[in-house]
């Protein structure tokens, strides 16, 4: 199982009055995780070409992050379906490992042209399985 991984440095502008990372920058965070992978698995970011459209967006927020400090963003996939899959997100202190946020992002596999979902094309499928994350009984989420 691969799991692609990015790293983030947090910005002033990223937080809040209170002083930490302000909850909708992990949102922004987690897109750009997304986006990174889909790169790394062939598609750039040609708007034409894009074929992917958020259906759902989730993050946990565990432990507080602050300005100056670097992010690191693990991203996996939960589960594939027949039309969408789902990523799974880890963000943690790229210094000592401990666990900020948790992400989780349904992406469905879209025709904007039709504007309706599409059967994911075997060859994403294939793609997506080298990152799917197992239960801790063994069992894949493949549906």
């Amino acid at each position: 199982m691969a799991t692609h991984t990015i790293t983030v440095n947090i910005r002033f502008c990223e937080t809040d009055a209170l002083g930490h990372v302000s909850n909708t920058s992990y949102f922004i965070y987690l897109e750009e995780a997304r986006i990174r992978m889909f790169e790394e698995l062939g598609y750039g970011s040609n708007i034409k070409d894009w074929c992917f459209i958020l259906a759902s967006a989730k993050c946990d927020f565990v432990n507080q992050a602050f300005f100056g400090q670097r992010l690191k963003i693990e991203t996996n996939v939960a589960r594939i379906g027949n039309k969408s899959f789902q990523f799974v997100h880890r963000i943690l202190d790229e210094k000592t490992g401990t666990l900020i946020a948790l992400g989780e992002a349904t992406t469905v596999y879209f025709n904007f042209q039709t504007q309706k979902s599409e059967p994911i094309p075997e060859y994403l499928r294939k793609q997506l399985e080298r990152y799917l994350i197992s239960e801790p009984n063994g069992v894949t989420k493949k549906e």
